[in-house]
């Protein structure tokens, strides 16, 4: 794995509200992930390298992406199965095969995260447990009010919350409590993967001009979208050219 891979950041500098892991948390957040041996990991906003080292021990190739370029440099070199890439999470590249994220994400820019991760259901990604703000992970885990994102990652990601966490859970310590989100792919897909442009329009508009848009769940918009799919395809085949029947002419 080579950290071509990726692309680099958009500039340098130490990421805001970077909150580290003590390593009981980290150690016991690498666990509840339940990683295969096999597993290849991204770690983003690897900062100090405590989670880093708690996903060495447990997966076979570890991903670290880190903005400081201080921070990058002082994971280089430490663990053999670790590649260290010096990039915003906000704009990386992700792998091109089938990998898992355990990370403990910035408090700022965690939205932007989230869509570089979630936005195209073709990244391969598997699951992602992220350490986020407690608000943002209520936010993002209940079913309604829903928003355009919740709606259209529900489609191809299962969400939870795993777990709260305490603010005595990092140094320095944050204002806000913070918490677990889990993300998982799901064996079957709400939506076909080919229609993923398509759908998000779909949301996007019903949002815009919907005045229930929020009440509606993703199982709900998806079946919403589908029909939307059927009948235009019937319409379409109805006036399909030739379709239609002339009458014949008077005589």
């Amino acid at each position: 794995m080579s950290e071509q891979r990726a692309r680099p950041a958009r500039g340098s500098g130490r990421a805001p509200s970077q909150h580290f892991l003590r390593r009981r948390f980290a150690a016991e957040l690498v666990r509840d992930a339940t990683l295969r041996a096999d597993a290849l990991v991204v770690d983003l906003g690897a900062g100090t390298g405590r989670l880093t080292a708690e996903l060495a021990r447990a997966a076979s190739r570890v991903l670290a992406v880190e903005l400081d370029p201080g921070l990058a440099s002082g994971l280089r070199g430490r663990w053999e199965n670790v590649d260290v890439l010096q990039a915003d999470a906000r704009t990386v590249e992700f792998p091109a095969e089938p990998f898992s994220v355990v990370a403990n994400l910035p408090f700022h820019g965690t939205n932007e995260i989230l869509r570089n991760l979630l936005d195209d259901p073709r990244v391969l990604l598997e699951r992602a447990d992220l350490v986020v703000e407690w608000g943002v992970a209520v936010k993002r885990a209940l079913p309604w009010p829903s928003t355009v994102n919740s709606v259209v990652w529900g489609a191809w990601y299962s969400t939870r919350v795993a777990r709260r966490l305490p603010g005595h859970a990092f140094e320095p310590r944050p204002k806000t409590d913070a918490a677990v989100l889990v993300f998982e792919r799901r064996a079957q897909p709400l939506v076909p993967l080919a229609q993923a442009a398509g759908y998000r329009r779909f949301v996007a508009h019903g949002f815009r001009h919907g005045d229930r848009a929020s009440r509606l769940d993703p199982y709900e918009w998806a079946a919403r979208y589908l029909a939307s799919v059927t009948r235009s395809e019937s319409a379409s085949r109805a006036v399909r050219p030739g379709s239609v029947s002339r009458r014949p002419r008077q005589r």
